[in-house]
C-alpha cells in the first residue's frame, strides 16, 4: 500500500515536523532573490510601500517573465530541501515517497498530463468561442517563447513540490501516525486548499473558489491512494498549471504571464462552470476513466482502510 511505504524509513511523529521545517526553510532561502529585487526597487523609490500587502501589486513590480522566475524559485527550493529531509531524516528512498511500483511509471505521468492538458485547453477554447468578449488576444511571439522555456523548466518543480509535500510526504506521515487512510486524505485536501486562500483569485472571486481548491486536493489525493502512487497526480497538476500559464492570464490571477489570451471578464462573476463543474462533474468522470484504464478495485479499503505496518501483517507481503 502506498502509505505503508513510509515504514521503509523513519516514521516517528517528530521527524515529520523536522521535515516540514526543512522544506519551509528551502522555500524561504530560494525566496531571497525575489526579496533582494524588491528591496532594490524600494531603495530606488519605485515601490509604493502602502501597497506591499497587495499581492496583485507585488506581482506587477517586475516584468512578467522575470516575475514568474521569482515566483517559481521558492518551490524549487522547497522540493530540493524536502528530498533532503526524506533521504537524511527519514532514511527513505525518494522512490518510496513517489510510488509502490519498482520504478516511476512515466507513462502514467504523461497520460495524465496530456489528458488534462487537452481537456483544459478544450474548455478554454470553447469558452473563448462562446464568449469572445471576455478575452483579449495577448500573444507576443518573443515574450511567449521566453515564457514557454521558463514554464517548461520551472512549473513542473512548483507542481511537483506541492504533490510531494501534500500527496506524498504529509499523506504518508499523517497516515502512519493516525493509522488511517481517510484522515490524511481529508487533512491534506483541507490544508492544500487552505494554503491557496492567499491567492489573488480568492479576493476577486470570493471564498466560494475554495470549493475548487479543496476539491482539487481531494481529487489528487484519491488519485494517489487508488493508483498506489503519485504519478497520475504529478502529471495532472503539472498540466493544470502549465497550460493555464501558457493559454490564459488575467490581472487578478496568481500567475500573470505573456499567455496567448488575457481574461478581461468580471472576476466577481465566478460561475458554476469555473468552480463546481470541475469538482462535481469533470473530476468524477476522470476518476472513472482512470479507474477503468488502470483497473482500480477495492475503493473502500484503499480510501478509508487502516494503515498497517508491513512487518506486522505477513499477508501484505504478497502485495508489496
Amino acid at each position: 500500500m502506498y502509505i505503508s511505504q513510509a515504514y521503509k524509513g523513519l516514521t516517528d511523529w517528530w521527524s515529520y515536523i523536522i521535515g516540514v521545517i526543512i522544506a519551509i526553510a528551502g522555500v524561504f532561502i530560494f525566496s531571497i532573490p525575489h526579496l533582494v529585487a524588491i528591496s532594490i526597487k524600494t531603495m530606488q523609490g519605485d515601490v509604493d510601500l502602502s501597497k506591499m500587502e497587495d499581492t496583485n501589486y507585488l506581482m506587477g513590480l517586475f516584468e512578467s517573465n522575470l516575475n514568474l522566475i521569482f515566483v517559481m524559485l521558492p518551490f524549487l527550493g522547497g522540493l530540493i530541501f524536502l528530498f533532503v529531509a526524506v533521504k537524511y531524516v527519514h532514511k527513505l528512498p525518494i522512490l518510496k515517497l513517489t510510488t509502490t511500483r519498482s520504478k516511476i511509471d512515466w507513462k502514467r505521468v504523461f497520460f495524465s498530463f496530456f489528458v488534462w492538458g487537452g481537456l483544459s485547453s478544450l474548455f478554454i477554447i470553447i469558452d473563448y468561442t462562446m464568449s469572445p468578449e471576455n478575452y483579449l488576444y495577448n500573444f507576443q511571439l518573443n515574450k511567449f517563447l521566453i515564457l514557454l522555456v521558463i514554464a517548461l523548466v520551472l512549473i513542473p518543480f512548483q507542481t511537483s513540490f506541492e504533490e510531494y509535500m501534500f500527496r506524498g510526504y504529509l499523506m504518508q506521515g499523517i497516515g502512519v501516525i493516525t493509522k488511517s487512510k481517510l484522515i490524511p486524505l481529508i487533512l491534506t485536501s483541507l490544508i492544500f486548499g487552505g494554503l491557496h486562500i492567499a491567492n489573488p483569485e480568492v479576493a476577486q472571486l470570493g471564498y466560494t473558489i475554495m470549493v475548487y481548491y479543496i476539491g482539487t486536493g481531494l481529487f489528487l489525493g484519491v488519485l494517489t491512494l487508488m493508483d498506489e502512487g503519485m504519478e497520475l497526480s504529478l502529471g495532472f497538476h503539472a498540466a493544470n498549471n502549465l497550460f493555464t500559464a501558457l493559454l490564459v492570464t488575467s490581472d487578478w490571477s496568481a500567475l500573470q504571464t505573456y499567455s496567448i489570451f488575457k481574461d478581461i471578464s468580471d472576476p466577481g462573476e465566478a460561475s458554476f462552470i469555473e468552480i463546481f463543474l470541475p469538482v462535481f462533474v469533470i473530476f468524477p468522470i476522470l476518476l472513472f476513466i482512470f479507474s477503468k484504464k488502470y483497473k482500480w478495485t477495492d475503493w473502500k479499503e484503499k480510501l478509508t482502510g487502516r494503515v498497517i505496518e508491513p512487518n506486522s501483517e505477513p499477508a501484505l507481503n504478497e502485495h508489496l
